[in-house]
């Protein structure tokens, strides 16, 4: 059956997570930092599931050409050696927001803080605890289905082996974003990816072992398809995310089984259900009290003369 086949007869959800007011897809307005400079620039994207997150964060413009690791110039790999793409666990306590675990493109920790989040109508605030920086999200509207599945692992159908490691699915109504890791993670140095990207440039075996670590966002288009829009690997932009091929959960975890597009060769993917809701909306709104109202109301032939949804 095919993803949504499975979210409609088969929803669960796992217990906790954060607040509802979190979830769902945010792009990022703008981020300000402490010496008064910002960026509205650099495309960044947040889809949030009940339990972890996936981010991804590329430069302004479009993207290079889809081409072998090894065909790209030095100053080419130094752009994709500073794309931002991961997926870990949210961990939600005391009005905080840190993330654990997962995988990423990067070697190091780019975003080492937990932050402190507050929503109203559809713009989340996040203030950096160190006070370095404070971002602005926009909640994008949307209504369908809400799914987070963790990868555990990608196999090759036939053999049994792991071409994967690490990686999950979100989806939030017709946005959709997917992380997969790779096959062996590097070995441990203080270099950061692009100084070692560097240094393997014409290497194809290295630069796939460093740079192959996938991070994607994906909208619906005019078939129906989940067709990636943005990527941290230039060749998949534009090629559709198969959500075909799933089997029934079992102890919470779900199976996929589809063939690679360019080899043809059989895949199994191992999911962890984290939830699985066929029928979710994102509420741009947030509440507000009884005096808060009364005076949007009485002030409104100003404070409503401009107003719009920013996305």
């Amino acid at each position: 059956m095919n993803l949504f086949e499975l979210a409609a007869r088969h929803p669960m959800r796992v217990e906790g997570g954060v607040p509802d007011w979190m979830l769902g897809h945010f792009r990022r307005r703008t981020i300000s930092f402490a010496d008064g400079r910002s960026d509205e620039r650099t495309q960044v994207h947040w889809l949030q599931s009940r339990t972890f997150t996936i981010d991804l964060r590329l430069p302004e413009g479009p993207p290079l050409p889809g081409r072998a690791w090894q065909d790209y110039d030095a100053a080419e790999l130094r752009v994709l050696a500073n794309h931002e793409g991961w997926v870990a666990d949210s961990v939600w306590e005391g009005g905080m927001l840190s993330w654990r675990g997962g995988v990423s493109l990067q070697l190091h920790n780019r975003w080492p803080e937990p932050a402190r989040l507050q929503r109203i109508g559809n713009c989340m605030i996040e203030f950096g605890t160190t006070g370095a920086y404070v971002e602005d999200w926009r909640l994008q509207a949307g209504r369908g289905p809400l799914i987070g599945l963790r990868l555990l692992e990608e196999c090759d159908g036939e053999t049994g082996q792991v071409l994967r490691r690490g990686g999950g699915l979100i989806v939030c109504g017709e946005q959709l974003g997917w992380v997969q890791g790779r096959a062996l993670e590097p070995r441990s140095s203080s270099m950061p990816l692009r100084e070692r990207v560097a240094q393997a440039c014409g290497d194809a075996a290295a630069l796939a072992a460093l740079l192959d670590c996938e991070t994607s966002l994906a909208g619906i288009d005019a078939q129906g398809n989940y067709r990636v829009q943005l990527s941290t690997v230039p060749a998949r932009v534009g090629q559709v995310l198969s959500l075909e091929g799933f089997e029934p959960p079992v102890q919470g975890r779900v199976r996929q089984y589809l063939h690679h597009p360019q080899d043809g060769r059989a895949r199994v993917r191992t999911f962890i259900v984290d939830t699985l809701e066929s029928d979710w909306q994102a509420d741009l709104a947030t509440p507000s009290s009884d005096e808060a109202q009364q005076w949007f109301a009485t002030e409104q032939e100003t404070l409503a003369r401009y107003l719009e949804v920013l996305s």
